[in-house]
């Protein structure tokens, strides 16, 4: 997992928006086969982090890509990339994307295409993707329509690195991969991002590995942004607790408690997920959970109350409190 605390990204020429965040919606929507994917989300993500974008099939991971990637319009709302319009000529040079479908030039070899990305990007460091190529195993000589899913999975990578872009946009960049390849493309995206300080957002389903990997999550189901925040602090912003109820029907949650995203009861147990625990008075015990099975509770339960950097929720602890949690540096 990257640090907060890395190098700074590195600048493409004269950009009066280096400060501006990676990414910035503001009241986006996008709409799906079957009505709104997402509706009125509103998120940053800062520069040089590593997203891990999860959700449900048909949550608009893809679409939200698409459009950070200016391959699409947003139905509703705004948002902008590297402090501008998607697809717009002052961010183009400085993002690189990978996508389901791997498009490649079939009849090119993998040498003619990484000569391609080479002629077409002024920033190109063939020494980069010969390296995503080499370390996967790909022969350069091969014709890209004889490649594997996997080989070509790599060879997408590689453009998309070779350009040195500031921000990489990657939609299920591990799906079609072996474990071998797996590990070589993770340590690649892993150095580009602690070397030269790239936001990586890669959309996945793969949970139990994503606090490995990212260290900043950004979660949506059912038409809203549920998660966008530090994995560290949402970790540690959530609580198991268990209370042992007097009587079958007495009341088993003290008003006290804090946020509650999912419950769950057997007999007089009762235990609770909550979100800033204002005080554990009269719990039985309590206990940290995993960053998957924080995000497993509230993707059963998509009304919950949202965990999003920099808004303001009515629970939340102050500042100085014994049970507030500071943030990592953004």
């Amino acid at each position: 997992m990257t640090s907060s605390s890395g190098p700074a990204p590195a600048h493409h020429g004269d950009d009066a928006s280096a400060t501006a965040p990676a990414l910035e919606a503001v009241g986006l929507g996008l709409h799906g086969r079957d009505g709104w994917a997402l509706r009125d989300g509103s998120f940053t993500v800062p520069r040089g982090r590593v997203v891990g974008l999860v959700g449900p099939n048909g949550a608009g991971k893809s679409s939200l890509v698409a459009v950070a990637a200016g391959l699409r319009p947003a139905d509703a709302g705004v948002l902008r990339v590297l402090g501008h319009v998607p697809g717009s000529p002052a961010v183009l040079p400085r993002i690189g994307t990978l996508f389901q479908d791997r498009p490649l030039e079939r009849r090119f070899t993998v040498a003619e295409t990484l000569r391609l990305g080479r002629d077409l990007n002024p920033n190109w460091n063939d020494a980069a993707a010969r390296a995503i190529v080499d370390n996967c195993d790909v022969p350069l000589k091969a014709r890209v329509g004889r490649l594997s899913t996997g080989q070509r999975t790599c060879v997408a990578l590689a453009l998309a690195l070779g350009k040195q872009p500031d921000l990489l946009l990657l939609d299920e960049p591990m799906a079609d991969l072996d474990p071998q390849r797996r590990r070589a493309l993770t340590g690649a995206l892993m150095t580009r991002a602690a070397e030269h300080g790239t936001t990586i957002v890669m959309s996945t389903h793969t949970l139990s590995e994503l606090h490995l990997v990212c260290d900043y999550v950004l979660l949506t189901a059912r038409g809203r942004i549920l998660i966008a925040d530090d994995t560290e602090f949402v970790q540690a912003a959530h609580s198991l607790i268990t209370y042992t109820c007097p009587a079958p029907a007495a009341p088993s949650l003290p008003p006290q408690a804090g946020t509650v995203i999912e419950t769950r009861r057997s007999g007089r147990v009762h235990t609770a997920l909550v979100c800033f625990p204002l005080s554990t008075e009269g719990a039985a015990s309590t206990s940290s959970l995993s960053l998957e099975e924080i995000l497993l509770a509230y993707l059963r339960n998509p009304q919950a109350s949202p965990l999003i950097a920099g808004s303001t929720r009515d629970d939340a602890p102050s500042a100085g409190t014994p049970d507030s949690h500071e943030r990592p540096t953004q």
